[in-house]
């Protein structure tokens, strides 16, 4: 999921998720958005982004990419994998002392009947297995622990 963070003047930001925000698209390159009681006219005009008929600063922001980018500056150490959200471990797909990449997947979680693939945020070695086939988890606990 994409956050967009939409600033005004430096003073005003909006953190908008999609998720949360009613968004009634109208014709191409417009939307129209509701942010803490207040209706929003988004367009794009060319590169440009207009909100409320102002150009605005805009950055696209996917959270999973600072954590590609903490991997890819040399995060080493210990690290916890923790469940983002509680669920079930179906299956396990390394044991300790397994050398990962980053981005390997470790196991699979469902959760809300969907099954999730918890993938390794860097390289290294499997330093323990903490759930077993079967275990229900709660969202934040340790999963695997990566050296």
């Amino acid at each position: 999921m994409k956050r967009l963070l939409i600033t005004e003047h430096v003073e005003k930001e909006i953190d908008f998720d999609p998720a949360a925000h009613p968004v009634a698209e109208l014709e191409s390159g417009s939307a129209v958005v509701l942010l803490g009681g207040e209706v929003h006219r988004i367009t794009r005009a060319g590169d440009l982004i207009l909100v409320n008929g102002k150009q605005i600063r805009l950055s696209l922001a996917d959270p999973r990419d600072r954590r590609r980018n903490a991997s890819a500056n040399g995060d080493s150490g210990r690290r916890d994998v923790k469940a983002a959200m509680p669920g079930k471990v179906v299956k396990t797909l390394v044991n300790p002392g397994d050398i990962v990449e980053a981005g390997a997947g470790l196991l699979i979680l469902e959760a809300m009947k969907m099954q999730n693939e918890v993938r390794s945020p860097r390289a290294g070695r499997v330093a323990a297995v903490r759930v077993a086939v079967a275990d229900t988890v709660a969202s934040g606990q340790v999963l695997v622990t990566l050296e």
